[in-house]
């Protein structure tokens, strides 16, 4: 089968290289595959449709069958007769896989994917192959007016990158397992296979233990992954072809830990407690006491057998150390041991518990402040720092040239609240000029979601949909990167991702409801298709606004990195800004039209307290909409007008409750384009 699928990824390249940008525009394929082309036959799904497994162990790819059948007749409302379970005989569609995986590094993604008139073939080497096909398959589906169907084509795909992640925080703020289960599904659907699950931090512990029950008990509030349901995500994941790696952050990041177990903190008679603030916080293990590594051996054994990766994260990152510096007992270690600095004595404590990881059988990773002189290159370096961060290059580069495996994470930060476009801008590897062995240790990248402004009802809004673009850079082709193709794409699998679960649509309307104390919402959605939340964490500067148990349920929790609305828009003001076509300006015109209106409506439900700060934001909008689209139309504009719109810029500049708005750019594009052309001297 490995010939097979190899002559045919050979006789597939021609036709990719030569049609790859027209395919694309076609296909609503994300991550978009290593090579496709076109059978030219297509195949009608009706209640006759069968599937088959031709192995002998089916695992994962049954239960993967099971779910796509289920996801087919859902979503094309075909009543589908038998189905499923049919082995080792003919059937729609046939599946044929060499071995199971064992989810680790050495796993082969590949699959064949071959759809003709008759039949639709999947052939892989292992059964994540299968459950990879499966979900480009579920992506052809297409309709007309008679019905159903696979479109034609014939894929071989493979991705770039074996590690391809996804962090979600759930020390900052606690999620329950269906959060995890649902965004595990919408992971498997564009391929990302590893889930880094960040369980502790200084406002929470959120795992059981039955070794030091003060854990749970003292420091999670009450709100904490038993050992058993940890197993069952654990399993699920699996059964998605996802790996999980647990991340359970010291020596820094201690809070929670020094509340249950003060005796392992680094300063005496300190009142520790649980943080309630978002930050960076002083208490941190003391790394000189031989009982901190007689608890992180007992802690991490028991831990360890919950989580069977090869990988364990120890975090290590935004470690200050002050209260080593503080310690007197501490100062003297270090002088004993030849510890110049903090960062040594860090690197001291990650040495003994990378030996500690090691009789385990896992590999420490960290995140990168662990890469110093002395660190073993046997740990894997987490990247999150670069040159937005004062670095002069990616510490991603810095650690493959130095020998380490490394994971990049620098760019994918998606609680900043960037754009799709940012994140998809940005390439793993980029420029950097490497040799094929540096290539190979870096083994791929993570979206991070850090949970100190997101909760169970926010949190899908803030990953979903941004994060299946990212998914696209760490499976794809580099020179897949056009950002227009990828929208146009992103918009049916954001769609789709509702199916799997995610809240990220229907939840808004939720939140808006609330704040509107169920009044009419339709004045809030305008004003959330145009505003975006703050941006790289000025929301909460400083970490003080916001705290475990401030309301999250606000008008810049409604909006997203992306206003839909702004979106459209700002494309409209750019294409008429290059073109002058009177199509674009009068689509302007007409966005224009509709906000001048928006203040009337607002009024209705403005007594509202939790909606009343808006309402400079609605007036203006309207007083400036009014002002543009009359100018634009008549093609006029005398300096009264001019004055007032730019005093109206003035105050739309403002941030309205953590958000700004998302076209202020583009209405001031218009008025310098009217007083250009337009003014009346």
């Amino acid at each position: 089968m490995k010939k097979h699928i190899f002559l045919l990824i050979l006789l597939g390249g021609i036709q990719f290289t030569l049609s790859q940008n027209e395919l694309s525009k076609r296909y609503n394929l994300m991550p978009w595959p290593h090579k496709i082309q076109e059978s030219h036959s297509n195949f009608l799904i009706n209640n006759d449709i069968t599937l088959s497994i031709n192995a002998n162990d089916e695992g994962r790819v049954y239960s993967a069958g099971v779910r796509f059948l289920r996801r087919l007749s859902n979503r094309s409302g075909i009543f589908i007769d038998r189905g499923f379970p049919l082995k080792n005989t003919s059937a729609s569609i046939e599946i044929n896989f060499d071995t199971l995986s064992n989810l680790d590094l050495s796993d082969d993604e590949s699959y064949n994917l071959n759809i003709t008139k008759d039949k639709v073939l999947i052939n892989t080497i292992t059964d994540v192959g299968a459950l990879r096909a499966l979900e480009t398959l579920l992506q052809l589906v297409n309709f007309n007016e008679t019905g159903y169907y696979f479109e034609g084509v014939i894929i071989n795909d493979t991705p770039r990158f074996i590690w391809r992640g996804l962090m979600i925080d759930t020390a900052r703020h606690f999620q329950p397992i269906d959060v995890i289960k649902r965004n595990l599904d919408a992971m498997a659907s564009v391929k990302l296979n590893v889930f880094h699950w960040h369980l502790t931090d200084d406002q929470g512990f959120r795992v059981e233990s039955k070794i030091y029950p003060k854990l749970q008990e003292l420091a999670s509030d009450g709100l904490y992954y038993s050992q058993e349901q940890i197993k069952g995500i654990v399993a699920y994941a699996s059964n998605l072809g996802i790996r999980v790696i647990p991340e359970f952050d010291v020596p820094g990041h201690a809070s929670a830990i020094l509340t249950a177990y003060p005796n392992l903190g680094s300063k005496d008679n300190y009142n520790y407690t649980i943080e309630r603030y978002a930050g960076v916080f002083d208490p941190t293990m003391d790394p000189t006491n031989e009982e901190t590594y007689v608890f992180l051996d007992h802690l991490f054994t028991e831990m360890a057998a919950l989580f069977p990766d090869k990988y364990f994260h120890i975090g290590g990152d935004e470690n200050e150390g002050k209260h080593w510096t503080e310690n007197k007992k501490i100062e003297r270690f270090k002088e004993k041991h030849k510890l110049k600095d903090n960062h040594e004595l860090q690197t001291y404590f990650n040495i003994r518990l990378e030996k500690i990881l090691n009789k385990l059988g896992k590999h420490l990773m960290g995140w990168d402040e662990i890469m110093t002189p002395n660190m073993p290159t046997t740990a894997v370096i987490h990247s999150w720092r670069g040159k937005n961060e004062g670095l002069k290059s990616s510490t991603l580069i810095e650690a493959a040239k130095k020998g380490y495996q490394t994971v990049l994470s620098n760019g994918y930060y998606i609680d900043r609240m960037l754009s799709v476009k940012h994140h998809y801008s940005v390439d793993p590897i980029g420029d950097a000029k490497l040799t094929q062995e540096e290539q190979k240790r870096i083994l791929g990248a993570e979206a991070t979601m850090w949970s100190e402004l997101v909760t169970p009802e926010t949190i899908d809004s803030r990953i979903w949909p941004r994060t299946a673009a990212i998914a696209e850079r760490f499976w794809s082709a580099k020179e897949i990167n056009d950002i227009d193709n990828m929208l146009h794409r992103l918009q049916s699998v954001n769609n789709r991702l509702e199916e799997l679960g995610i809240t990220h649509i229907k939840n808004r309307a939720v939140i808006l409801r609330n704040i509107a104390n169920y009044q009419d919402i339709s004045a809030l959605q305008t004003l959330a298709d145009l505003c975006e939340p703050l941006k790289v964490y000025s929301r909460n500067a400083g970490g003080t606004e916001y705290k475990t148990f401030s309301p999250f349920t606000l008008f810049a929790d409604a909006c997203t990195a992306d206003a839909i609305k702004a979106v459209s828009f700002n494309n409209l003001v750019k294409s008429y800004n290059k073109t002058y076509d009177k199509v674009f300006l009068n689509l302007i015109i007409q966005d224009l039209e509709t906000w001048s209106k928006h203040y009337n409506c607002f009024l209705k439900i403005s007594n509202n307290p939790n909606v009343k700060p808006l309402e400079l934001l609605s007036e203006n909008l309207s007083k400036i909409s009014k002002l543009l689209s009359s100018a634009l139309d008549k093609k006029t504009i005398n300096k009264k007008e001019l004055n007032e719109l730019n005093t109206c810029i003035s105050v739309l500049r403002t941030p309205f409750l953590d958000t700004e708005l998302a076209i202020v750019d583009s209405l001031e594009t218009l008025i310098k384009y009217c007083e250009a052309n337009y003014l009346i001297q």
